[in-house]
């Protein structure tokens, strides 16, 4: 295609934005084409007649275009949620391997059945006061259990408990 040009791979052809956007400028100029003719036959103004030829050669020219595009949208279509099938199938991977990753560092660190639990509503991003209220607990004890589970990973606060696990998660998605 054109050097220097973004390309898109549709299908395994590789189609130039540039040829894009030519099949885009095409259809609406055809169609700009059959409103502003039904218009002037609408309301009477046409001044010259249009060769029945002309008008065969852009109805011939407007089907091309229109069973192109109709082609590259399916393509795009059927790509699109092919790509969409993958994503999910990694967010689940990702899910998955997410919550075995918490599981092992809860058992590593030794925490408690209510620090699991404390430290899971934390990565959920609950306030100490929701957890409490979740857990039927007072403010003060979540407080002493999350700074229990602080120390026992090795962290100072929600935000490097939170960032532990992402980085966990990183590394392990590399490997």
């Amino acid at each position: 295609m054109l050097e220097g040009r973004p390309l898109f791979n549709i299908s395994g052809i590789r189609v130039s934005t540039l040829f894009l956007a030519v099949i885009v400028v095409l259809q609406a100029g055809f169609s700009l084409f059959y409103i502003v003719d039904m218009a002037m036959e609408v309301f009477g103004i046409r001044k010259v007649a249009v060769s029945w030829e002309f008008r065969e050669a852009v109805q011939v020219v407007t089907i091309i275009g229109l069973l192109l595009g109709a082609f590259l949208g399916t393509v795009v279509l059927r790509n699109i949620t092919r790509n969409v099938r993958d994503v999910d199938n990694r967010m689940l991977a990702a899910s998955g391997q997410f919550h075995q990753l918490m599981t092992r560092r809860f058992e590593e660190w030794g925490l408690s059945p209510s620090e699991k639990d404390v430290a899971l509503f934390t990565l959920k991003g609950l306030s100490n006061s929701e957890i409490a209220e979740a857990r039927g607990k007072s403010v003060g004890t979540i407080k002493a259990q999350c700074n229990a589970i602080y120390q026992k990973a090795g962290v100072t606060g929600r935000t490097q408990l939170i960032s532990h696990f992402i980085e966990d998660l990183f590394e392990d998605a590399a490997q």
